[in-house]
């Protein structure tokens, strides 16, 4: 299929496409205001379904709202009737097109136009009023209030919040992507008039500022947000896209001494902790039980072995473990316990406990196995 995209380099556009290619969608004709426009004739001649995705956004003059948002519409569809091709035709607007300011007002009359052009032409037009959209690619300082909140607090820049009691309604990009491949195949989601994305989320600005900075902290205190809340998933994703260039890594606290090394990876409010820990040739470690928490060991190099022992038994139960099998051992309560490096080289165990660490209330109990 033969699909022009217009708007081409935008943030929905550069979304769009990339999943289009996903989807080995091989003819795709990318159209931005920095293309040479006689190309848009041979795009309209040949299209066979139009992503009218273009628009203007933030222009220095307010009169431009119209010659960018109507103006090129009517060029595009001028060209599209020149060549007699009545393809489907998809156009984003914005829910301000129920506005009467000027942004609003050049978007409702490109909406009309693509009504009047169906009328006359009998082609198919789904119109889509988008709320704010939010995802990887979007453009800070410009018409996003999270593309420039994540850009500032990833940045350690301060934000201005006027009114964090505003609420806002926000679509994710690949939610908005999914819809518009949907529509592709004819199985876009009508909604009276209009079309729209199906899952839209309705949260406070005052919260949305406080998972980004949730975020920012969750590198020290080493926490993984809660992501099986769906909108807290999408807006972390969006967040860690605008990590500068040079901070994509952090450090770890490696806790150290002649026995080897500890050291916390990740915790959960929910799904426990995830650890590293090293032990020298010879050493053993453990030799603690706990009533309620438990864990998982994953030896990922070395050879060693995992020994346990009930508290009203003498007998010793051994799991021989090695990087060379991946194997997980559970920890159940009630077992006292130790793993012991049988090998020359550093043995290195990942350690999943279904608990994150609490030194008030530690559920560990010293015993020898």
């Amino acid at each position: 299929m033969k699909i022009l995209v217009t708007g081409a380099q935008g943030f929905i556009g550069k979304n769009l496409i990339a999943e289009l290619k996903n989807r080995k969608y091989s003819e795709i004709y990318e159209f931005d205001k920095d293309t040479d426009f006689s190309l848009l004739n041979e795009y309209c001649a040949q299209a066979e379904f139009v992503f009218h995705l273009a628009g203007v956004n933030r222009p220095e003059n307010p009169s431009e709202f119209m010659e960018g948002n109507f103006g090129f519409t009517s060029e595009l569809l001028t060209l599209l009737k020149k060549h007699n091709n009545t393809c489907p035709i998809m156009i984003s607007s914005s829910i301000q097109a129920e506005l009467e300011n000027p942004y609003g007002l050049s978007k409702r009359a490109g909406e009309d136009l693509l009504v009047k052009y169906s009328e006359e032409t009998n082609s198919k037009v789904l119109i889509y009023r988008f709320p704010n959209v939010f995802g990887k690619w979007s453009r800070p300082n410009y018409n996003s209030a999270i593309a420039t909140f994540c850009h500032k607090i990833s940045r350690d820049e301060e934000i201005a919040v006027n009114d964090p009691n505003v609420i806002m309604k926000l679509v994710y990009i690949d939610d908005v992507v999914k819809e518009l491949c949907n529509a592709l195949l004819g199985k876009e989601n009508v909604v009276g008039r209009f079309c729209e994305v199906q899952t839209v989320h309705t949260v406070t600005l005052g919260k949305i500022v406080e998972l980004l900075y949730s975020f920012k902290l969750s590198r020290d205190n080493r926490e993984v947000p809660y992501l099986s809340d769906a909108f807290t998933k999408k807006l972390y994703s969006t967040y860690l896209s605008f990590l500068p260039k040079d901070k994509f890594s952090y450090p770890l606290k490696m806790n150290v001494d002649q026995r080897g090394s500890f050291t916390e990876f990740i915790k959960t409010p929910d799904r426990g902790q995830v650890s590293v820990n090293i032990s020298k040739p010879g050493i053993t470690k453990g030799n603690h039980w706990h009533h309620t928490k438990n864990e998982k060991f994953l030896v990922v190099s070395g050879i060693g072995v995992i020994r346990f022992r009930t508290l009203d038994t003498n007998e010793i139960v051994e799991y021989n473990v090695s990087g060379d099998k991946l194997e997980v051992v559970d920890i159940p309560p009630g077992y006292t316990h130790n793993i012991e490096n049988l090998g020359d080289a550093d043995l290195i165990t990942i350690m999943w406990a279904n608990e994150a660490f609490d030194p008030n209330n530690p559920d560990t109990f010293f015993l020898e196995v």
